[in-house]
């Protein structure tokens, strides 16, 4: 028996309500379960009850066992102290408050209907699945199942935000340097994603602001600082970025000795974190103000044109110093662009937004209900058990639900797992 479950009995009011009483016969009438809380503390504020013919106003907590309350030392702690009803499983011991008084005691046990309690062993029994709802996820019907969906988006939205504050505060409300830092880590990817990070918050905005005409020097900071040139290369091109390089490092006082190394490993030619750093390097240097003119777009077609790029000359032919190639310009695919919206773009002007006061989310719903959702295994198995809309969205909102939810079992907590519990 998990407490949350017993939390999830309460706040929902998942048990007979009708005859209601206390381990000392005390007739309980439930007027307002109360406000869940999630920190320390009591696990019920507010609450609202009848007891025989007393009306009271306090706290509730819930344990699996009374004896709980003395093994989380509540005795002792004086936010206890207004505690009116001790909700619990099992009854093993009267609680008393420090003027000796009893805390009238609810054993849920005795009044919760066999099928609940069935759809929660089912729910939570040990099996080898990929969620714990696997059998039954396709029996969802499907206007919860939509507006559930909506709701994790959002959530995933509103988590993303957190993150772009942190960097926003680091950058002194630079919203040019978080797109910046953000961008970066979106072109490196899986692999290299957190590699192009580090590079980029090595850097101070303000220096790839005085190279955004110098195409060929802001190519050599990036590689330089990303740990990619060697002084010792027989490339003339490589040389010539590792002399604007050390002139560049000497000249901002540049440190990379906690940047993590790129890898080339086990990635297709076209995610060389070479060609993906001169992509990044030509998104500069043919965008001014680039986060102005991505807040101003409202059409996925603005936005695929300011990032309708390729790559420097030299990387036209080469993946690597070392050899060269056929020659193609390397342009971002739009497949790639779709990547850098889903978790670049949106999420900054819902973030932006967010901070101007105003509402954006059906708006950047209406964005990506356009996109294709991502491929993944999260996505794909979700789509083997039912099938859904392929958008972006719900891609989204599916990698909250399997991350937020089904790994760390908070099934009490989820619409889905709520709605079978109900059966």
């Amino acid at each position: 028996m998990q407490e949350a479950f017993l939390h999830y009995l309460w706040q929902f009011k998942k048990f007979q309500l009708l005859d209601l009483k206390t381990t000392q016969e005390q007739l309980i009438t439930v007027v307002n379960s109360g406000q869940h809380n999630l920190l320390s503390g009591p696990d019920f504020f507010a609450s609202q009850l009848k007891i025989d013919d007393q009306l009271w106003a306090g706290n509730v907590e819930i344990h699996v066992k009374s004896s709980d309350w003395y093994v989380h030392h509540h005795e002792k702690d004086p936010a206890y102290q207004n505690v009116i009803l001790h909700v619990v499983w099992e009854h093993d011991t009267d609680i008393f408050r420090k003027d000796n008084s009893t805390i009238p005691t609810l054993e849920l046990k005795n009044y919760i209907d066999k099928k609940v309690l069935d759809n929660y062993y089912q729910l939570f029994s040990k099996k080898q699945t990929w969620i714990n709802c696997e059998n039954d996820f396709k029996s969802t019907p499907d206007f919860l199942f939509q507006n559930w969906l909506e709701r994790l988006y959002v959530e995933r939205l509103e988590q993303k935000a957190i993150t772009i504050s942190t960097l926003l505060k680091t950058s002194k409300n630079n919203w040019e340097a978080v797109l910046f830092v953000m961008l970066a880590k979106n072109f490196g990817l899986n692999i290299n994603g957190d590699a192009f990070y580090s590079m980029a918050q090595s850097l101070d905005f303000s220096t790839i602001r005085k190279l955004q005409n110098k195409p060929e020097e802001l190519e050599a900071l990036f590689l330089g600082q990303a740990g990619l040139l060697s002084s010792e290369s027989h490339e003339p091109y490589e040389l010539q970025l590792n002399v604007h390089y050390q002139y560049l490092k000497n000249k901002f006082q540049l440190k990379n000795n906690h940047i993590i190394q790129p890898q080339f490993f086990k990635l297709r030619p076209q995610n060389f974190p070479t060609i993906r750093l001169s992509q990044l390097v030509s998104l500069y240097t043919e965008n001014d103000n680039l986060f102005s003119k991505v807040i101003a777009c409202q059409k996925l077609e603005d936005i695929y044109e300011i990032f309708k790029i390729g790559c420097s000359n030299f990387w036209q032919t080469h993946y690597t110093f070392q050899t060269t190639s056929k020659a193609s310009k390397k342009m971002l695919t739009k497949s790639f662009i779709n990547l850098v919206i889903i978790n670049t773009i949106v999420p900054l002007k819902f973030a932006y937004a967010k901070q101007q006061g105003q509402d954006k989310v059906l708006e950047l719903m209406d964005l990506l209900a356009n996109i294709p959702a991502e491929t993944n295994t999260i996505v794909k198995k979700f789509n083997d058990l039912k099938t859904m809309s392929n958008s972006a969205s719900i891609s989204q909102a599916l990698l909250q639900l399997k991350t937020n939810y089904c790994t760390p079992n908070k099934c009490l907590e989820c619409a889905i797992g709520n709605h079978l519990l109900s059966k």
